[in-house]
């Protein structure tokens, strides 16, 4: 009966990945099959951190995200968890030696968005280092499977990866994050002046994330590296789309890959997969 509960806690976190996000449950179902659990979990996790954070606006959120993490850190050290999210994530943490410094950094950045509104150029850093990149190395952890040769040398550019994701969410999300939640995470940048010359300093700098991840992802595993070349094309195109458009407009909505393009983009990227021309 043990099993009954792991695999019902297993598929809370899947569900969770499923109805939160649509392009990362397509790219973890191109994953080979033993890593995607793993990699469910780590989103439900991260996914549900972020969303104390962000939504739970009429409740005690410090109160909230200290109980998440005193409880995750109990059901590392215990091995068992009632809270399924949490009991399939330890679960990962464990089987892979995730180390707790990745979790603990994680955390951090998500207690950052409780009392930070902007952030200088060290902040910004640590902000994304911790929302992150960690959440590329946890992944990472998994695809790697023990191999810490591997793991190093694929370490930096998993966190370039992690980075160029984040900074197009922040600059997808540039009107929800300073309306909705008060915050500019880009350093030096005032929402009522961002102008084209900001975006495009933004943009150069996203660019050069993108084209260190992508050595990496060539380099991964051969079970991990189309899912997560998936995920890395899916983002590819949302950043054109956001660098066609002038700053003006980013600042007026939020801006989207439609979901015919993200099923296009998963039929091209299997077949390069397939043909070896990724």
């Amino acid at each position: 009966m043990m099993q009954l509960y792991h695999q019902t806690c297993q598929a809370c976190s899947k569900l969770i990945t499923q109805s939160y996000s649509t392009s990362f449950s397509l790219g973890i179902k191109t994953l080979a099959r033993r890593f995607r659990d793993p990699i469910y979990a780590i989103y439900g996790f991260v996914r549900y951190a972020d969303e104390i954070v962000d939504t739970f606006h009429d409740y005690d959120k410090r109160h909230l995200l200290a109980t998440f993490q005193s409880d995750a850190f109990a059901a590392i050290e215990a091995g068992i968890s009632l809270n399924p999210v949490l009991h399939t994530f330890q679960e990962v943490v464990r089987a892979y030696g995730i180390e707790h410094e990745l979790i603990e950094a994680f955390l951090r950045s998500m207690e950052m968005d409780l009392h930070e509104h902007s952030y200088d150029r060290g902040g910004y850093a640590d902000y994304i280092y911790g929302s992150a990149e960690v959440v590329g190395l946890m992944c990472l952890r998994v695809f790697c499977e023990g191999d810490e040769t591997r793991y190093r040398e694929l370490e930096a550019p998993a966190r370039s990866l992690g980075r160029a994701f984040q900074k197009v969410n922040f600059l997808r999300d540039l009107k929800s994050d300073f309306f909705d939640r008060g915050r500019v995470y880009f350093p030096g940048v005032d929402f009522a002046q961002f102008d084209n010359s900001a975006k495009a300093a933004i943009e150069a700098d996203i660019a050069r994330d993108f084209e260190h991840a992508y050595q990496g992802i060539m380099a991964l595993p051969e079970g991990a590296r189309q899912g997560v070349y998936l995920a890395y094309a899916y983002y590819r195109r949302l950043f054109s789309k956001i660098q066609s458009l002038p700053a003006a407009r980013i600042k007026q909505k939020r801006i989207r890959v439609p979901n015919q393009q993200k099923f296009a983009i998963l039929l091209r990227t299997y077949l390069q997969h397939q043909l070896n021309l990724l």
